[in-house]
């Protein structure tokens, strides 16, 4: 027996010790954590996750290793969209959008999944969807179903009866009814607890009107105070957080007031709103790009003309207000909007965000470290550093002096696989 014991142990020992890794050189990596280009990148994979992250000009492998030879290219973990809707399409809007079945959005989530890991978006927060189908859509990638990035969602959003993400453009004789939808603090709690039951990472909730909505002023408020620190609270208690659509100023105080954890889109917002943000540690999810979509593509794709009004009246503020927000130091992570304008287009925002103010590093941190922090899984994605999951992409150059390359990714690894 212990003849056998030694044996077993012997056996064991060297099996481990030859367990085969993926190692990747290239020119150099980007670490999101520090702020810095490192040169002469090597990174050791083994088991899905990053071993060793090192400056090295030792390209040698050991037997049975894999060498990944990325020379000419700049390594930067895989990029975190923070912001989208994976079962919506780009040239899907207003009545078109009632003709489309819910299993026919989930079929086309398969596609937008794909095209959206491909651009090198590895991890990504879907904020809406009817029916919990971004849930299945998460899960199936997880298991192995489809290929797509990492996926943390909010399943239905919350909005008040007749606002934004409420169904408005049917009369009231053809019975509709919207998931989601609720009146009062109680019933936003019973939704948070619905959704969290269905297995939600985040809850997405509307506090003022919105730009695509039909009736709803963008800027106006509609879930009130009370109703959303109800559910704030009760999030807390379940352990997902909140991110609030907000367009208006007074919407946006409230959202941050309430504790909800990140305000998407954030127009409208204003000194005060800078300043509240700050103190409390909200973040800013801004989607400085999706205008370019909407007013040159707009109306091609089916946008009403009181959309289209209301995108002008937005886009340019917002882009102002962005500017003062990064000024000010506010926490800020990347959101596009994604499905509003074609999916596998994300990263052509980190080129507006730096036209209106952030450095490229800057634009590089709020896409990766910053929206890891937010998930609370900045032990899991969002840098190159060691025990995190192998999501790294590279680019053809430096993208620290030109932000732009990074519109056409030539590598995408997820959790070890090289998948482009």
């Amino acid at each position: 027996m212990i003849r056998l014991s030694i044996l077993f142990s012997i056996t064991l020992f060297t099996s481990v010790s030859l367990m085969a890794k993926t190692v990747v050189i290239a020119d150099a990596y980007i670490d999101v954590v520090s702020g810095t280009s490192v040169k002469n990148a090597r990174i050791e994979i083994e088991n899905e996750r990053i071993t060793q992250v090192q400056s090295s000009s030792n390209h040698g492998i050991d037997e049975g290793d894999t060498l990944i030879d990325l020379r000419g290219y700049t390594l930067l973990p895989g990029m975190i969209d923070m912001h989208v809707h994976l079962t919506s399409s780009a040239t899907e809007h207003g009545l078109k959008r009632l003709t489309t079945s819910q299993s026919r959005k989930v079929l086309r989530g398969v596609k937008n999944a794909e095209q959206t890991l491909m651009a090198g978006v590895t991890s990504v927060r879907n904020l809406g969807a009817p029916n919990f189908i971004d849930i299945a859509l998460r899960d199936a990638i997880n298991d192995k179903d489809f290929v797509g990035p990492r996926m943390f969602v909010s399943g239905p959003s919350l909005q008040i009866t007749g606002g934004h993400g409420d169904n408005n453009r049917l009369p009231h004789d053809i019975p509709t009814t919207t998931i989601g939808v609720i009146d009062g603090p109680w019933a936003g709690v019973q939704q948070v607890r619905e959704n969290v039951k269905y297995s939600a990472d985040v809850i997405k909730i509307k506090a003022t009107g919105g730009v695509l909505s039909k009736g709803t002023k963008v800027g106006a408020p509609e879930l009130s105070l009370e109703e959303m620190t109800a559910i704030v609270t009760e999030a807390e208690r379940r352990g997902v957080t909140v991110a609030a659509h907000a367009h208006g100023t007074q919407g946006i105080y409230d959202a941050i007031r309430a504790g909800v954890d990140s305000i998407e889109h954030a127009s409208f917002i204003d000194d005060k709103g800078i300043k509240l943000a700050k103190e409390k540690g909200t973040y800013l999810s801004m989607d400085v790009y999706v205008t370019e979509y909407i007013l040159g593509q707009g109306e091609a794709v089916g946008i009403s003309p009181e959309n289209l009004e209301k995108e002008r009246s937005v886009g340019g503020l917002q882009r102002e207000n962005f500017r003062k927000a990064v000024t000010a130091g506010v926490n800020m992570v990347f959101g596009t909007d994604a499905g509003v304008y074609p999916h596998g287009d994300n990263l052509k925002q980190l080129s507006t965000m730096v036209t209106f103010g952030m450095t490229p590093m800057q634009a590089l941190q709020a896409a990766s470290i910053n929206g890891a922090t937010l998930l609370g899984q900045q032990d899991n994605i969002g840098s190159l550093s060691v025990g995190n999951y192998a999501d790294i992409i590279a680019v053809k150059g430096d993208p620290l002096a030109d932000i732009s390359i990074l519109e056409n990714v030539s590598f995408v690894m997820k959790g070890g696989e090289q998948v482009k």
